[in-house]
């Protein structure tokens, strides 16, 4: 209620953004924050809305996270069918079916496997925390890294990515109950069949958010495509009216604003409607 007794209209936006993770030659991804993401909120946020039918939400997506999300279901369809290398070491990695043989290459992947909230995705699951507390005493000292076989990397990927899958997958996919009930000793089919359920969930996201909205139960928004801070585009001086003191560059605009805040709407439109 309002201080005048009058009810308020409340709409709960849901933003989904993720900035643009790969170099600007269409390099691999350098982090793998999108597909974490993906099998996790993500795909969480869909299922609630699924299964809550007189939930409403208005969720909004930036376009690059959009054509991130599209090219990852793309590049693990391709390996599954073809075979074809995926762009994104820590994905690639838990493909496999070979994994890093370089000290420097394993020592990465280790680091890369422990990003994660300690208290709600390591220490949740025992397995993980236990291979997460070995892992740390290894990269102590590099050198000890060497000792680590095969199989405790693929352990340890198996892990890092079943503590990132979200919790209505990890409820209701007999996968992934399968995976976490075997513990430990994961096998090269079980590593694909984690990429197979990866694959899956992001592959159907983007439609599953288009039959809620053509329901009714959602109303789907878009940011501008790489998601800038369009009045700084168009008037460098707009900072000011949040920060009075910020120091601000040398310029009275920035070079070409206007016209890049419109490419950047006409684009993130264009992908959004595709």
């Amino acid at each position: 209620m309002s201080a005048e007794g009058k009810r308020l209209n409340v709409v709960l936006c849901w933003h989904m953004h993720q900035p643009y993770y790969k170099g600007p030659e269409q390099s691999d991804y350098h982090l793998p924050w999108v597909y974490l993401h993906g099998i996790k909120d993500y795909s969480d946020m869909a299922a609630h809305l699924e299964h809550n039918p007189d939930a409403r939400a208005v969720v909004n997506f930036a376009p690059v996270l959009l054509e991130q999300i599209d090219d990852y279901a793309g590049q693990t369809r391709d390996w599954l069918e073809k075979g074809t290398l995926i762009r994104d070491p820590l994905l690639a990695a838990l493909a496999g079916p070979g994994l890093p043989l370089d000290l420097e290459s394993r020592t990465e992947l280790i680091s890369a496997c422990l990003r994660a909230n300690e208290r709600h995705l390591i220490k949740r699951h025992k397995p993980f925390e236990r291979l997460a507390e070995l892992a740390r005493r290894m990269l102590e000292d590099d050198q000890y890294v060497s000792y680590l076989n095969d199989q405790f990397l693929a352990d340890l990927l198996i892990w890092y990515h079943l503590a990132w899958i979200g919790e209505c997958l990890r409820i209701h996919d007999i996968r992934v109950r399968s995976l976490q009930a075997k513990g430990h000793g994961y096998s090269v089919a079980d590593r694909r069949a984690l990429v197979e359920l990866i694959s899956e969930v992001l592959g159907g996201i983007a439609e599953r958010y288009r039959k809620l909205a053509k329901s009714g139960r959602v109303e789907l928004s878009v940011t501008p495509y790489a998601h800038p801070i369009m009045p700084l585009l168009v008037e460098m001086d707009s900072a000011k009216e949040a920060l009075p003191k910020v120091e601000m560059p040398q310029l009275a605009d920035y070079p070409g604003g206007e016209a890049r805040a419109r490419w950047h709407i006409r684009k993130g439109i264009e992908v959004f409607e595709s």
